[in-house]
């Protein structure tokens, strides 16, 4: 019985299946009719026929009765497989590019409608092959030679792709072999579509694709280079996918080409690399033995000049982080279960890295370091700034675990920080502040002073600096005196003449001042030693203006009003150093330089440190000394003495030690010596001693006093060759003259106007005037002297030779000759009418003489 029912099943069959088989047989019918055209030896005849067929498939679109697309394309797929696949694959080496355009369209057709597109991978995975790899794809160009052919073609790779899923995985090595052929093709265009194609293989056959994917990794690495950045975005994402669903061999080769894709100008290639690399480091089946490479790839990112793809990468990096956690929430149980606050110190609280990710980098640190290491030192300016901005974020990460690596990474620093571009040093004084955050200062202090003390450098010192700034003020506070002592040693302190020397010790300075504030009261000697020395080698290189800040805010510390008084804190402590080693000294001794600071700087303090000043003036002031500190140091006391009353003599005590800067300082330097050397310091001596007498400090007697030690002297450098000299030496003794009030030693006295007269034939009409001017002060006095007929014959000598320069070509010294002969003609008028009348006939004009016989005429008469 069972079996006549089934034979009367098969004797009546399905009615839908009975409408499938009779469409099918209607289009193969309809097929065969158009196929013999595809073999005709004209090329217009095979695109006529190619043309038909696109006609027919593209309008007569079969659908079974019912409606259902699947019986439509169950009944096209029989008729595709065996009429119209094998003849359209043979076009596809069709002589003719249209005909062959014409075919790989129609493949395309029937792949879309086929019911089973993976039926034609046999035949079409080995035709696709051959016109897109050929058969040494090593040594030849494919055989398709036109490029919108060969994208048409990959497209149709990527079809059958899509469509079979794992079903291609039979025909791989023919897949794999187009590939690597086309993701070298020279048409831009070509390369997408194979890496699109590509990891749309490596998605499709994860069971399989694992034994070709190293064979794709060369020609992709070939690519990622290319001039196309869409190109090189695809080929980072194909990458991806394809190292994803492949071998994790592969990795290694592939990173040093991602770093380098981390440096491209195209934001979009930069973003690119930092998901596949996020991708991988969150689903990458081996990604545990690849952690401490892929970490800093997607670090670097964190830093990218583009905020959109630094935000992405932090957001990968905290799923990688959690991702992290949770796999290994076993080991982390304590952590997790007593998490604290971040450090209260901790640069930015807010935004602190999640324990995962501090762990991640912590457990890898020891093997990513030395590659940074030595990248920050690599000469590609771009991979050194890249190097240092992620050493700072790995350290940001690490925070207290720093301390393990502490010594390499501040020999990094240190080297770091010397280079030339700004984005290096700017992040490694960053990496430097985060340790002076997180490591302990008995720690950091100990190697880093050990640094400095056998070699000073800039780099180093920014490094103090930068790690002192990044420093708890708590922490730092037992440490602030050794800190400032050790920055006073003179084998730091003056290591260097280097401009940018001192600059990065004065941010020393800068930096303990600013973190430690009042706790720097002990260290106030140490500090101002660093600073004064600082404006001794560096102020004139541009350093002034900023030492002078550096100055308030210790000052603002110190709580006392300025750094004048910061000076009268410190002006006896930071004497006593110097004081030291002053015999030593010469023009560009460094403790001389700082002396020379001390005393423009202290300003009022130095009338109370006179007793320890003047006694390093004196030694300092020999004749036997160096000359260019003496010079220099007598250019320093002028200006002192200029202003003693807010100077020297602030306290009013100046006086007491005028004996000792007459005798021992003015006396041996005014005598006469050979040399060029010699009379400059003379001038200056001379310059020193005007300064002295003008500036008001000394009383009437205290000038007499001067005078008589210092007169013989005065008149002496009346001779000088130097034209400034001989002018204050005649200022100089016009004011001996007027303040001389006492009994005058007519001898003496005798001896003066001679060397005036003498400057009356000068070669500057300045020196000509002022001594003059001079002759009338001696005029003068001696028209107050009692015995004043004593002087007569000098007086008369006197009248002889002005008469003669009442007559000089120079108009002014014309008139002040008169004055001169006016203020002297109260002594012997009829003398002086006498010897006018003698001369009267010799003179070019008698104007001048008519002038002084009137003014003697009104003169009233001798008692």
């Amino acid at each position: 019985m069972a079996a006549l029912v089934a034979t009367e099943a098969a004797a009546s069959p399905d009615p839908a299946e009975a409408a499938e088989t009779a469409e099918a047989a209607e289009l193969s019918r309809v097929l065969s009719r158009m196929l013999p055209g595809l073999e005709a030896d004209s090329k217009l005849g095979r695109r006529r026929a190619l043309e038909a067929l696109q006609r027919t498939l593209e309008a007569a679109r079969p659908e079974a009765p019912d409606g259902d697309p699947a019986a439509a394309a169950a009944a096209f797929q029989g008729p595709w497989a065996r009429l119209l696949l094998p003849r359209l694959l043979r076009c596809l080496a069709d002589p003719a590019e249209g005909c062959r355009a014409l075919a790989v369209h129609l493949l395309d057709l029937g792949l879309r409608r086929a019911a089973r597109p993976r039926d034609a991978l046999p035949r079409l995975l080995p035709a696709l092959a051959a016109r897109l790899a050929g058969p040494e794809p090593a040594r030849r160009p494919p055989p398709e030679v036109c490029e919108e052919l060969r994208l048409a073609l990959v497209q149709l790779l990527h079809l059958a792709v899509r469509l079979s899923g794992a079903a291609l995985a039979p025909h791989l090595d023919d897949a794999v072999r187009v590939l690597r052929c086309t993701l070298l093709d020279p048409f831009a265009a070509v390369r997408r579509e194979s890496c699109e194609c590509a990891a749309d293989l490596a998605r499709a056959t994860p069971d399989h694709f694992h034994m070709q994917s190293e064979s794709l990794i060369g020609p992709l690495m070939q690519s990622i280079s290319h001039q196309h950045w869409k190109v090189r975005v695809a080929v980072i994402e194909a990458t991806g996918t394809v190292i994803q669903f492949g071998s994790g061999k592969s990795v290694d080769d592939v990173l040093p080409h991602f770093a380098q894709r981390l440096f491209d100008d195209v934001p979009q290639v930069r973003q690119a690399v930092a998901r596949v690399v996020g991708g991988w480091l969150l689903h990458l089946r081996d990604r545990y033995s690849f952690l401490h490479k892929l970490i800093p790839l997607l670090l670097s990112s964190l830093d990218d000049e583009i905020p959109e793809i630094a935000c992405e990468a932090a957001g990968l990096w905290e799923q990688v982080g959690l991702r992290w956690q949770m796999e290994n929430e076993e080991d982390l149980k304590d952590k997790l279960d007593f998490a604290g606050p971040p450090p209260a110190h901790h640069p930015s609280p807010g935004s602190r890295p999640g324990l995962g990710c501090r762990e991640l980098v912590f457990r890898n640190l020891s093997k990513i370091l030395p590659a940074i290491c030595h990248d920050i030192t690599d000469w590609v300016v771009a991979t050194r700034v890249k190097s240092a901005q992620l050493l700072a974020v790995l350290l940001l990460h690490a925070e207290g675990h720093i301390t393990q690596h502490l010594e390499p990474v501040l020999r990094t620093l240190l080297h770091a920080c010397a280079d030339e571009e700004k984005a290096v040093v700017r992040s490694c004084t960053r990496s430097a502040e985060l340790i002076g955050t997180f490591v302990s200062p008995e720690v950091f202090l100990k190697l880093i002073l050990s640094m400095l003390r056998k070699s000073p450098s800039p780099s180093g010192l920014l490094v103090f600096a930068s790690v002192i700034r990044g420093c708890p003020r708590e922490a730092l506070r037992p440490h602030v005196k050794v800190i400032a002592m050790e920055l006073a040693h003179a084998h730091i302190c003056q290591g260097s003449e280097n401009r940018l020397y001192g600059e990065r010790l004065l941010q020393c300075v800068q930096a303990v001042v600013s973190v430690s504030r009042e706790d720097c009261r002990g260290a106030g000697v140490p500090l101002m030693e660093v600073l004064v020395t600082v404006l001794a080698l560096w102020g004139p290189a541009g350093l002034g203006a900023k030492v002078q800040e550096a100055l308030a805010e210790l000052a603002a510390v110190e709580s006392v009003d300025g750094s004048q008084d910061l000076f009268r804190a410190h002006v006896g402590a930071l004497l006593e150093r110097l004081a030291a080693s002053h015999r030593d000294w010469t023009g560009r001794s460094t403790g001389f330089l700082q002396f020379d600071v001390v005393l423009a700087h202290s300003g009022p303090a130095l009338g109370e440190a006179l007793p320890q000043l003047v006694p390093i003036l004196r030694s300092c002031l020999q004749p036997a000394r160096d000359p260019p500190m003496r010079l220099k140091l007598f250019s320093t006391l002028s200006g002192l003495l200029l202003g003693a009353r807010e100077t020297v003599d602030s306290q009013g005590q100046f006086h007491g030690y005028l004996d000792t800067l007459i005798k021992d300082i003015f006396v041996p330097n005014l005598q006469w010596h050979a040399g060029r050397t010699a009379a400059a310091i003379r001038t200056a001596a001379v310059s020193c001693l005007w300064a002295l007498v003008s500036s008001g400090v000394l009383s009437d007697e205290q000038i007499q006093e001067v005078q008589e030690m210092l007169m013989p002297q005065i008149l002496t450098t009346l001779e000088e060759d130097s034209q400034m000299t001989r002018l204050i030496s005649c200022r100089i003794i016009n004011v001996f003259l007027k303040t001389s009030d006492g009994v005058i030693d007519a001898d003496k006295f005798i001896k003066i106007y001679p060397e005036l007269l003498k400057r009356l034939d000068d070669v500057s009409n300045e020196v000509r005037l002022a001594a003059t001017t001079s002759l009338v002060t001696w005029l003068e006095r001696v028209g107050n002297e009692a015995g004043k007929c004593y002087y007569q014959s000098n007086i008369q000598h006197l009248y002889r030779e002005l008469l003669v320069y009442l007559d000089d070509p120079e108009s002014a010294i014309q008139d002040a000759v008169l004055e001169a002969l006016k203020a002297g003609s109260v002594l012997f008028p009829d003398l002086l009418v006498r010897e006018m009348e003698a001369v009267l006939h010799k003179h070019r004009s008698p104007t001048h003489c008519e002038q002084l016989l009137q003014h003697l005429q009104a003169l009233p008469p001798a008692p």
